[in-house]
């Protein structure tokens, strides 16, 4: 078996109506997110990059160190959980991007894809 990295990632989305405020165009969406790796060798996460696109089409991109101000180091078999947020314009969007990892050993650079999810109001259309 050759030795790798894998990661699956996992995102619970959920609104927030006490944080947002529809009359100022302001909904608040919480994210928990759990990062497994599957693979034969830990590595650390290093960069994050988000696309976050509201119902008007609107797109904003971020890029940063790590998550929530860390840089985990995820050893195989474990998993990394950690909660954030999105503030949107718009009752209903989505968000996607990718984690940047570092591997141990060789240094090498894995670009690990966040699949598409939701972000709407519940109950919003009938």
């Amino acid at each position: 078996m050759k030795n790798e990295a894998s990661f699956a990632i996992e995102v619970e989305p959920r609104y927030l109506p006490e944080e947002s405020d529809p009359a100022a165009r302001r909904w608040v969406f919480a994210y928990a997110i759990r990062i497994t790796n599957n693979g034969t060798l830990a590595a650390t996460l290093r960069n994050r990059h988000w696309v976050i696109t509201n119902a008007d089409g609107q797109r904003q991109e971020v890029r940063g160190r790590g998550v929530v101000g860390e840089e985990p180091h995820i050893q195989p078999g474990v998993s990394f959980r950690y909660s954030s947020a999105a503030v949107l314009e718009t009752p209903v969007g989505s968000m996607h991007g990718d984690y940047e990892f570092q591997v141990d050993g060789s240094g090498e650079l894995l670009i690990v894809p966040i699949p598409v999810f939701s972000l709407s109001v519940p109950n919003l259309v009938h």
